[in-house]
């Protein structure tokens, strides 16, 4: 797997990042139209030009790893991908022990990934 480094997550800084929509949510709003609240904190996706871009937590792989994504209802695309940094590894164990998945990052994960996503 190609790693992309911290540096390189500065390039999507204008990004409109959804920091709290949970992988599962996003499934239920881009692969189940319908499925859906229109009070929901994520209005519902109307057409395949509708995108969303959030990080997921994906601890199915060696190592756990954080992500980028963009996805619609027709395709979803990792733009950015880093293991998980050794200064969060704690935070991890504790938050989701060995749990395999992909979850939405804990708040000190989305700290880290907003220091690097904004740095100047």
């Amino acid at each position: 797997m190609q790693y992309n480094t911290t540096e390189q997550l500065k390039a999507f800084s204008r990004l409109p990042i959804e920091w709290n929509l949970d992988p599962a949510d996003a499934v239920t709003l881009y692969l189940e139209w319908g499925n859906n609240d229109w009070r929901a904190e994520h209005p519902p996706v109307r057409s395949k030009d509708d995108f969303a871009h959030y990080f997921v937590l994906d601890n199915w792989t060696d190592r756990p790893t954080l992500r980028l994504v963009m996805r619609n209802s027709e395709a979803t695309e990792d733009l950015w991908v880093s293991p998980l940094p050794k200064e969060l590894e704690n935070n991890f164990h504790k938050e989701f022990g060995s749990l395999k998945g992909v979850f939405m990052p804990s708040d000190p994960m989305k700290d880290w990934l907003r220091e690097k996503l904004y740095a100047a």
